[in-house]
């Protein structure tokens, strides 16, 4: 072969490999290279990136504005002479861990503004945006029905080489009907639903019989601790390539005007949200290749009285936060002065860490959060 010929067919050789490399990247693969296999993606619902940020309100922690029983107590486990001592003591995990190893956005004061697209800035519209990537104006309440929209999860879940091994826990019950588990097939137990697993080992039927012997506070909202043993106990049993934790607590003792027992519901999703991290570091099959994004379905009021509520009227509730701990992150913590994020970029973000391009197939959803990404 002539040295002429023999350079045509290298170079040849190397643009066709380029070009493969490049259709894969952009159909595919948005971010190549990436170490992680699994994706759990944890949201606890309405807290806010106030709280997230700064701890806990010290005007709140009285019986008249925060609806308080023992504010000493609470005062002694949460309120500290700063910010970054009151947010700390409230969400350890978040700040020694995952802002630490990871990345964590969304505080507006820093020029970190995280919000949704939706302007209706309650539940449903919100968990919508969330997981299918864009806002829908047809979803205007929450109890709307079966979602016509296919999220991320489903979209997952339709794939071989996902089928089967995408999973759901939710607190609250509606998240049955935003995920579709009917159309989707995917596992989904949310509300008081017992688990249904098949033949049930001891500590699932305890656990089922636990659910049934509770007397529900909040009829479409079970506990969060649950929601957390049953997904604990999914992931050890059957390790799911994606899993999603939805926990409301935080939500439903504020609109309660707890406060205090808002506090405690995130300074439990905290510790529920270690316990899962560590969990997956000591299996095998997730450590050192599991990405974790946890968030928000919405924000609330300000103030003594509007921290309680949310939606179209609240001002501020259209701001969340947002954090990934894993192997591809850059290890930044606290951002300051980013790009402007949406809520419907979750979805995409989740699918391309398990190199899919949600984007592709969902033209109107977020782009992924390419901060997240090792460059």
């Amino acid at each position: 072969m002539s040295k002429l010929l023999n350079s045509a067919v290298r170079c040849l050789l190397g643009f066709t490999c380029v070009s493969a490399v490049t259709l894969a990247t952009h159909a595919g693969a948005p971010f190549p290279n990436l170490k992680t296999r699994n994706v759990i993606l944890v949201t606890t619902d309405g807290l806010r990136w106030q709280e997230v940020f700064g701890g806990v309100e010290a005007a709140l922690l009285n019986k008249e504005h925060g609806g308080v029983v023992k504010t000493n107590e609470l005062r002694a486990a949460f309120l500290r002479d700063t910010p970054e001592a009151r947010r700390a003591a409230l969400l350890p995990f978040l700040w020694r861990v995952v802002a630490q190893q990871g990345q964590l956005l969304g505080n507006t004061n820093e020029g970190s503004v995280v919000r949704l697209s939706n302007d209706l800035k309650f539940s449903y519209p919100s968990y919508n945006e969330m997981l299918s990537g864009a806002p829908d104006p047809r979803i205007d309440r929450n109890d709307y029905g079966p979602n016509p929209n296919v999220t991320v999860l489903e979209w997952l879940n339709q794939k071989p080489r996902w089928r089967g091994r995408v999973a759901a826990f939710c607190s609250w019950d509606v998240l049955a009907q935003t995920l579709n588990r009917k159309r989707s097939g995917l596992h989904v137990r949310a509300g008081w639903e017992p688990m249904t697993l098949g033949k049930l080992d001891a500590r699932q039927a305890l656990l089922n019989q636990l659910i049934r012997d509770t007397s529900p506070v909040f009829d479409d909202v079970v506990y969060d601790s649950f929601v957390f043993a049953a997904a604990m106990d999914y992931l050890k049993s059957r390790k799911p390539r994606v899993l999603y934790v939805m926990f409301g607590e935080t939500d439903d003792w504020a609109h309660e005007g707890r406060y205090d027992r808002a506090m405690q519901a995130a300074h439990r999703f905290d510790d529920y949200v270690r316990r899962l991290w560590e969990t997956v570091q000591a299996m095998p099959q997730y450590r050192n290749k599991t990405t974790l994004l946890l968030t928000t379905d919405h924000g609330r009021g300000s103030g003594l009285t509007e921290w309680k509520d949310h939606g179209r009227k609240t001002d501020g509730a259209a701001y969340i936060w947002l954090a990934a701990l894993g192997p591809d992150t850059q290890a930044l913590g606290e951002r300051a002065n980013t790009e402007p994020l949406t809520q419907g970029q979750v979805a995409a973000t989740l699918a391309a860490f398990l190199g899919e391009d949600y984007c592709a197939a969902f033209p109107k959803a977020g782009r992924p959060v390419s901060d997240f990404f090792r460059r």
